[in-house]
């Protein structure tokens, strides 16, 4: 099994008319976040399906499935990886990781970095007491591995771990993307979900000058009252 076998099965079924739509969804024009992004307009479901029925991939196959000019030959790419990562020693955990993060740009759109990070970058370090790494990301220069920074502390949540993702969020809060209030905002909605009052006392910190996009994704699942005193400037 190599990476021109999956890169056949993608092509397989491809659909041209989807592929128009995904170009606008995920926002491929000129002058958008995923610029010149290729779609060969295949659903997520199928992409996962091919993974999942294909034995695993050496890591340098992967790595030519995710140096494609496809968007869902880097997402099958990062899937494998997922998929290994569950099955992985300690070792081969950390060689995963490492090679996730080396790789990181290539997952260059929100659906490619929300679905596999949380996974391997998340779920490597959830018993590490150096998170140092998600810093550094957080601090870069790059969209997509600064979403990666926040978006990865999913998994320390749903083990009732808040505090890096709230100073990932505070160091966030100023960021200029829409994509990234989203990211904060929808982190911020999962924290709320373990521990109401956690988020409560952040936003009452922060509510007046955090971006208006972030605090709503928040405060989603709120009560209208509640909502109108958070948003109230």
């Amino acid at each position: 099994m190599n990476a021109k076998f999956i890169l056949h099965e993608l092509l397989s079924v491809a659909d041209s008319e989807k592929a128009k739509f995904l170009r606008r969804f995920f926002k491929t024009g000129k002058g958008q976040y995923a610029e010149g992004d290729v779609m060969l307009g295949i659903a997520a479901s199928l992409t996962r399906d091919i993974v999942k029925r294909n034995p695993a991939l050496p890591l340098n196959e992967i790595q030519i499935l995710l140096d494609s000019e496809y968007h869902e030959a880097r997402m099958a790419g990062l899937l494998f990886l997922v998929k290994q990562f569950k099955k992985a020693t300690e070792v081969e955990r950390k060689r995963i990781f490492e090679f996730y993060l080396k790789n990181a740009r290539k997952a260059n759109n929100w659906d490619l970095v929300d679905v596999t990070c949380r996974d391997i970058i998340g779920l490597y370090l959830l018993d590490k007491a150096d998170r140092s790494v998600l810093y550094r990301l957080a601090e870069s220069d790059n969209l997509w591995e600064q979403r990666i920074a926040i978006v990865s502390t999913w998994t320390f949540i749903k083990n009732r771990q808040f505090g890096d993702t709230l100073a990932l969020a505070e160091k966030l809060l100023a960021h200029k993307h829409d994509l990234m209030h989203k990211a904060v905002g929808w982190m911020l909605r999962e924290v709320g979900k373990k521990d109401r009052q956690t988020l409560v006392d952040f936003l009452e910190i922060h509510r007046k000058n955090m971006p208006r996009t972030a605090l709503r994704y928040a405060i989603e699942h709120f009560s209208p009252v509640e909502r109108a005193y958070f948003m109230e400037r």
